[in-house]
């Protein structure tokens, strides 16, 4: 059984439907390590993304997970360690 990966493009999507974007920010752009907050993005909009996540891929975050994760790569890494399954030798 493949485990469906959490990408870059699923993150931008999500947070476009969910909280919009602000027409300062190119989410295309190079924004992986940039501040949630500095891409205008604050708790609750992050909340929000949270529970979208949660409701697509068919997991649950903590609310910390989602607050203490500040960058989108730190997000993506975050949710894809609940995705992809152990594996043991």
């Amino acid at each position: 059984m493949t485990a469906r990966e959490f990408t870059f493009d699923d993150l931008k999507r999500i947070l476009r439907e969910g909280a919009g974007t602000d027409e300062d920010v190119d989410l295309d752009g190079d924004i992986l390590d940039t501040e949630f907050e500095a891409l205008g993005y604050e708790s609750l909009a992050m909340l929000e993304t949270g529970g979208r996540i949660e409701r697509e891929f068919g997991i649950t975050l903590d609310d910390d997970t989602v607050t203490d994760a500040t960058t989108p790569r730190a997000l993506i890494e975050a949710v894809n360690a609940l995705l992809v399954p152990v594996q043991v030798g």
